[in-house]
This record gives C-alpha cells, structure tokens and sequence, in this order.
C-alpha cells in the first residue's frame, strides 16, 4: 500500500480503538458527503452520460484501465445531494467507477441519454434500469435494449415508480462491459411522508454542552437525502444518516487484454469486420475487490479526494450511538459478497426498492435480521444499522459514582430508562440512547485483575503493552476516555475500595502517532467481507472489502461536508 495513504490513515483521524483487541487497526479521516450524487445534468430528472475509457489507482501503485459512466458536462450548480462545503470540489468526471449516483424523487420522469465514448473496437453499449418500465429512442436494436453504436447515442425514459435503492449497469456484453466497470446507482427518495406516522426528531448532537467538556457538538446539519427522514412510506424506515456502497470485483488480466486489443485496433472503423473485441472473460480470477471503486485503505479516504480523479465516492460510514445508519447496498460484479457489519445485525427494510412487509400487516417491515448481508451480483437492499453499546456489559460512557479528585461531567449524568431500557429523555444528552443496565459498570474492578474480578474484560498490564500507531487503547467514549481509563497518578487501591481518582480499570495511554488522549472520539467497527481473498489486495491482506464504521461519541460533531 502506498506510503500516502498510509500516512494520511495516520494523522487525519480521530478515533480510537474499539473495546475488543483486534489483529489490526487502520485509522481513516472523518466520513464526508453519506450519499453524494447529482439530480440532472441539466434539468432535475435529467441525465446526460458518456461511456468512457480512464485508468482507476489501486492501493498497490497499479492504474488499471477500466471504462465507465459519467457526465458529458457539469451538473448544474445546486444538484449535489448533500450539500457540500467549499473546502470540496464535488464533480461529475467524463468516467467514473462506479457511474454517478442519480438522485430521484418518487413519481419523477427520467430521461438518460447515453453517448458511446468508448473506443471504437469496444462496439455498442447501454445501460439497463432494472425494476423499472423503460422506453427507449434513438441509438440500435441490441440483444437487451437499444444501443448507443460508437460516437452515438440512445435515450431511455422511465418513472421512478416506487422509492428504494437500485442498480444500473451496461446491457451489452456484459461480462466484458460491467467488469471493465460500466454500472452505478439510481436512489429514488420517497415523494411523501410515512403513511403510518412521522419520523422523530432528526437524531443530531447538537447544542451538547457538558461542563468541563471541551469539545461539544455545535450541530451538524442534516445530511439525509429524503426530505421526510424516511427511506421509505413507513415509520420502520425512519434513519438518522445513509451511505451507500457499491460492492465488485476486477480480474486485471481482463482489463489488461481489452487494453492490448484496443490499442492494437486504434484507428480502426465501425465497417470493418475486424473492429472488434476478443476479450475472453474466463477463467475469472479477480485480483482487486472494491467497495465504491476503492479497494481499503483507500476507500477510508474523502469523497472527491484529487488522487481519486475517477474513483470519488468513498466507503467510510460514521455515526453516534443510537442513530440508525441507513445503508443501501448493491452487487455490481459478478461474485457475491458476504459482507459482515461488526458491531450489531443489519435489519433489511428492502430489496430492489421491494418493501419486505408482515404477510399480516400492510404497515410492517418484516425484512430478516442479518450477521453477514450477502450482496448478490446485480441485486441491491436497503437496510438499518444501529449501535447502543448494549450487550457490552461495562459503561461505554465511562461513567464513575462517587468522590472524585478528576472532575468528570460525565460523573454527574444520569440513565433514566424509558420502556425499552434506554436513555432518550433527552435529544442533548451526552449519554442518549445509553443502555442504562451497564451504567456505571466498570470494564473490570481494578487494574491488572480478571474478568472473575467483577468486569467483563481482562484489560492488558500497562507495563507490558506496547501502545503502537494502530492501538487507540481505550474502552470508553468520548475526549476524556483515556483519564476515565487509566485514572490519575495518584490512583492507590485498600482492600476492595479504590480510595482516590474514582476510576476503574487501566489501559496504555491512548494517544495515537497524531493524537493526544484528548482529542480522540470513539470506537472503530471493522466492516469486511467474510469471503477471506476480498480482504486482500492483488493477493496482498489487508485490502479489497474492508472499511470502519467509526463510532463518535456525541460531544463531536461527525462533519459530512468537509
């Protein structure tokens, strides 16, 4: 992997570890834009695309000469969903992998018009709308749809009929056109409110102020594509943030084979009987495993990053405990991916923008409660994802009761349980949606003891651990989680009693090669393909499907626009 990379992994992140040993830890910089996509290219609906030929970089230094979707000018200003800063320029290149996001509204017409700008050796190519009634002009007849021959073009219209997430992808040789990286992603956002009630109040950390607390959540916007906070007519589809992620795959030596024949054939004409691709696309060895065009650590790195010219959407989810992350996924290669969300299950809401509702219930969400979310070639789900800390058996917050010479605000907060166990008195509360049964429960009762010495964790003797660039150390939210770990120096402990500082439990100090213990945020949740070759890249581990889900805790403002 590339020493860039790798250094940028190190010094422009800010979490820490999660509360379980793991091999390895790589750190990413903050998640940008969750959905980033265009709604037109002109008009609102309306899409003007190229197919285009353009190399992608890969973690291990290789360019790999691809094609891809993109636009045939600039978005108009305006059409980028979410909102981006100006520290950004968001774009819609001439080629990208995967093909810009196109951002729907339910009941919306829209038009695509494609333009062949691959090689002409390539031949024709299209672009198939899954799930959706197309028409199409222009262009000529092909095997699946009309096609655009080179230098031409074809015209597909289509309602947006239902919202959810959805696939599109080339319908002309497919095995050659998708591979070479010819696919993307229409989201069609919901035209209306939930039919049985009202999303809640937009789950946001803003206004978080606990004395002593020097980093507080000034508030951070709401970057959700639907205007009703839900993915879909019904409260279960309610979410607080979403990212999507496009999961494939590359075999290089198909990649390598198109470029050799299309640079022996340059210059050749539609005419010639010859003009044409041989590109045997078995036997299928893939080498790179990518989620949205990036293999990790690369995928940890900005939406839009200038070293990614044709690769701008990243793969670097974010969230608080007890926001519910809406995730929309699809297989776009040919391989499935059992991809597994360490930290909890994945409820699916949908699949191809199908609602799974109760066979009892017509306002019910009955979709399976998943540990691994299997992404079929061509298939894409809706989904939620959360995390509470519940299950931890110790207090993520930290908290500690009693007399205390190291002034926690946290000490003071409280964990009033509603029905269900929580704490969600208060949006504003550090400590919302804590799971008030492990309040105050200390990781272990002292340090260097066992779980047998009433704490669920074995923490490591501070005097044989070596605290490296990838350990945070940590089992605690929050910027004093390392105080609330370690304790103050003057900690002494009589009998069963720890009689000063009030802490509980000993780490290493938590400071990363660019982080001091005050200015660290939360855990790191490995998200990875279960498949053990796509966590490698070109055969190289760690690499291909992996990524973080960081966990912050609410005094820091998770900033999406930067």
């Amino acid at each position: 992997m590339r020493a860039t990379n790798m250094k940028k992994a190190i010094s422009k992140t800010r979490l820490l570890l999660a509360p379980v040993v793991a091999m390895f830890l790589l750190l990413a910089m903050a998640a940008h834009a969750a959905a980033p996509g265009i709604t037109g290219t002109g008009t609102p609906g309306a899409f003007n695309l190229t197919a285009q030929p353009a190399y992608l970089n890969q973690p291990d230094g290789q360019a790999v000469y691809s094609w891809g979707y993109g636009c045939t000018t600039a978005p108009a200003a305006g059409v980028f969903k979410p909102t981006l800063s100006a520290t950004v320029t968001p774009f819609c290149n001439t080629m990208q992998v995967p093909g810009p996001t196109l951002i729907v509204t339910e009941g919306q017409t829209i038009t695509v018009t494609l333009t062949n700008g691959l090689p002409t050796a390539a031949g024709n190519t299209s672009i198939l709308f899954p799930g959706f009634t197309v028409t199409s002009t222009g262009g000529v007849p092909g095997l699946l749809t009309q096609e655009a021959a080179p230098a031409g073009t074809v015209t597909y219209s289509f309602v947006a009929s239902t919202p959810g997430t959805h696939a599109y992808y080339s319908g002309t040789q497919g095995d050659l056109q998708v591979e070479m990286g010819l696919y993307g992603a229409i989201i069609v956002l919901p035209s209306g409110a939930p039919t049985n009630g009202t999303c809640p109040v937009h789950n946001r950390a803003a206004g978080i102020n606990p004395a002593g607390n020097a980093l507080v959540a000034t508030g951070e916007g709401d970057f959700r594509l639907s205007p009703t906070g839900a993915a879909y007519h019904l409260t279960q589809s309610c979410y607080d943030r979403e990212y999507l992620f496009q999961f494939s795959e590359m075999d290089p030596n198909i990649h390598r084979q198109a470029l050799n024949q299309v640079t022996a054939k340059a210059g050749c004409v539609v005419t010639d009987v010859t003009c044409r691709l041989e590109v045997p696309t078995e036997p299928y060895h893939p080498a790179y495993f990518l989620i949205n065009g990036r293999s990790m650590p690369d995928d940890m790195d900005p939406n839009y990053a200038a070293e990614y010219p044709h690769q701008p959407y990243n793969g670097d989810p974010h969230m608080h405990p007890g926001e519910l992350v809406l995730l929309r996924v699809i297989g776009q290669g040919r391989w499935q991916h059992p991809f597994h969300e360490h930290g909890n299950h994945v409820r699916i809401l949908a699949r191809d923008g199908n609602i799974i509702l109760s066979s009892t219930s017509a306002t019910q969400i009955a979709g399976p409660l998943l540990f691994t979310t299997t992404t079929t070639p061509g298939v894409a789900f809706d989904g939620i994802f959360y995390w509470t800390a519940k299950g931890l058996n110790w207090d993520a917050y930290g908290h500690h009761a009693g007399t205390d010479s190291y002034a926690d605000p946290l000490a003071t907060l409280p964990c009033t349980p509603d029905a269900n166990g929580y704490n969600t008195g208060s949006l504003t509360a550090v400590n919302y949606y804590e799971w008030c049964q492990d309040h105050d429960k200390p990781v272990q009762q002292f340090p260097f003891g066992d779980v047998a010495g009433n704490g669920p964790i074995t923490l490591p003797d501070a005097n044989l651990f070596t605290n490296g660039p990838w350990y945070g150390g940590s089992p605690y939210l929050g910027p004093d989680a390392t105080t609330r770990a370690t304790g103050c120096s003057s900690n002494s402990y009589t009998g069963t009693t720890q009689t000063s500082c009030g802490q509980t439990g000993s780490t290493p100090p938590s400071g990363t090669i660019a982080n001091s213990p005050s200015t660290e945020a939360g855990f790191a949740f490995m998200w990875h393909s279960h498949n053990e070759r796509e966590i490698t890249t070109n055969n190289i581990f760690p690499g291909g499907m992996l990524m973080m889900m960081l966990v912050d805790s609410r005094e820091f403002p998770i900033d999406e626009t930067n």
